[in-house]
């Protein structure tokens, strides 16, 4: 047998639990969630799951050797993408840039899949947590006397598959709280509300 399927199901629901856990990556989709809805925080979601599938494969393969022979552009990388999303809040709460929402109440999302997919990715790869978790956890879910191509292949597929419903909920959950606020028109409380989550994901991003 090429899987050891009790190890995958003793592995599903404890990534399952920590995948649902408030993060960086599900706080970023539920601050786009309550500002530019579901359909385009998906967008986001695209380059975020591609980041977590490249650090899982690359944790699992060699990622502590990854780390430790570029540590200067892992944090370097790290406090540009933290920047990056505390001047995209700080825009939020002035109700200015693509992310907000006019104060009329109207949108102005033409904000390019490229773009969105971008600030997921570069959340997904420059989180250390997410790599720490990967390089200490994965490997006790492997049976090294099978082949270990597909179990990675099986576990990586799990970890996609679960972090893409955790993302849906809260993301769904930031949409369903982003209507209730536009209905009592509370527009400059939605887009402060927003940017100081996409400011307090960048810091967390930036010191973590």
């Amino acid at each position: 047998m090429f899987v050891d399927f009790s190890l995958l199901y003793f592995f599903i629901p404890i990534f399952f639990i920590i995948s649902i856990t408030p993060g960086l990556c599900m706080t970023l989709a539920l601050t786009m969630g309550i500002t530019i809805g579901l359909k385009n925080t998906m967008k986001m979601m695209v380059g975020e799951l591609l980041g977590v599938l490249l650090v899982a494969s690359s944790a699992v393969i060699s990622g502590s050797t990854i780390i430790n022979s570029y540590p200067i552009g892992f944090i370097i990388f790290k406090y540009v993408g933290g920047l990056y999303l505390v001047y995209i809040g700080y825009n939020m709460i002035k109700s200015k840039g693509s992310l907000s929402i006019n104060l009329d109440g109207s949108h102005k999302f033409h904000i390019s899949f490229f773009k969105l997919a971008s600030q997921g990715f570069i959340t997904a790869i420059a989180n250390p947590k997410g790599w720490a978790f990967f390089i200490a956890m994965v490997p006790a879910f492997i049976n090294y006397k099978n082949p270990i191509v597909p179990q990675m292949t099986s576990l990586i597929i799990i970890i996609v598959i679960i972090e893409f419903l955790s993302l849906m909920i809260y993301a769904l959950g930031g949409q369903v709280l982003g209507t209730i606020l536009k209905k009592q028109n509370n527009i400059k409380l939605i887009n402060s509300i927003a940017g100081i989550m996409m400011i307090g994901v960048g810091v967390w991003l930036a010191l973590s």
